[in-house]
């Protein structure tokens, strides 16, 4: 993923030039990870660009905020028209999309208050996570030796900067191995999820996933996939899962806002079903692709479509 280094971002209210986008090497989250941020889509559709799911991606930035103490200046809906406007204004199509809310200069220390609450929106062009042939055929993965974070820890459903301390170790380990990606189990030696994406197994044409209690982030993409699973008549089950469930599996997918849904054709070497992209993880994969394109009936409302959406600028976003 290489950023453009040109077009605008939002800062507080404010669209700036993307070198101009600076803090404080002082911010409180460069030192203690004091942020949360969210990662959204907008697709280009035959009906034009439309973001997926964005209310909720937003709602869960408000979210995680909450739960890191953070009162956010801006609210959801202003939040929401900055990043409609920052697609507009920079002329994307299709792209991805980062909100960030972090603590920023004022003071250092572990408590962070009395440091301000900034909010920065950066959107860039990025296409399919992994390549093509990952997507028909499917990744190499292993069971990382790093746990996931324990619940009474650090909060799970936040998607906090912090939290991606970890996946970086999971992920760092899973390359450095020669895999494609790594899985985490939590502290009870239970499946997880992988360094930044949820799981699901299919055995015996059930589909299974673990539970928000196993320490994953409650996904929107997963959310959705569990959704579109329902839809076509298909069983989920969001269940606690051993580690060796994965060997005996018919079909392992991972989903994710920037993976979208991947398969996974091998975990520690040993061959998932048939190897290769399985037929539960391929329906759900076209459909989803199909929904996010506008080539299939968007029945939920995910789609919010630029071109029905009213111009930000008019109403510039101040602090609260």
């Amino acid at each position: 993923m290489a950023f453009p280094g040109t077009g605008k971002i939002w800062m507080n209210g404010r669209q700036v030039e993307w070198k101009d986008a600076n803090i404080h090497v002082a911010s409180h989250v460069i030192h203690y990870g004091s942020g949360v941020f969210e990662g959204a889509r907008c697709y280009e559709t035959k009906r034009g660009s439309a973001c997926f799911r964005l209310d909720a991606h937003m709602r869960r930035l408000m979210d995680s905020a909450r739960i890191y103490r953070m009162d956010v200046p801006y609210t959801q809906a202003q939040l929401t028209d900055a990043v409609v406007d920052l697609i507009k204004v920079n002329q994307f199509k299709a792209c991805y999309i980062r909100p960030l809310v972090y603590r920023g200069y004022a003071q250092l220390g572990v408590n962070p208050e009395g440091c301000p609450v900034d909010v920065a929106i950066m959107l860039w062009e990025w296409g399919s996570y992994f390549t093509k042939e990952a997507l028909e055929v499917g990744l190499d993965v292993k069971v990382s030796t790093w746990a996931r974070i324990a619940p009474n820890t650090m909060p799970g459903m936040a998607k906090s900067v912090a939290n991606y301390a970890n996946s970086q170790l999971i992920k760092m380990e899973a390359v450095a191995e020669g895999y494609a990606e790594g899985i985490a189990l939590d502290t009870q030696g239970n499946l997880s999820e992988g360094s930044g994406q949820n799981i699901f197994v299919v055995r015996e044409g059930i589909i299974y996933t673990p539970p928000v209690g196993s320490s994953i982030l409650a996904g929107i993409t997963r959310d959705s996939v569990v959704t579109i699973a329902r839809d076509l008549g298909l069983e989920v089950r969001e269940q606690v899962m051993p580690r060796e469930m994965l060997y005996i599996a018919d079909e392992v997918f991972f989903v994710g806002t920037a993976v979208e849904v991947t398969p996974i054709k091998s975990v520690d070497r040993i061959k998932v079903g048939a190897g290769r992209r399985g037929p539960i993880t391929q329906v759900l994969q076209q459909r989803f692709f199909d929904i996010v394109g506008g080539e299939a009936p968007d029945t939920h409302g995910w789609l919010q479509y630029l071109e029905s959406s009213e111009p930000a600028t008019s109403r510039v976003a101040t602090r609260r």
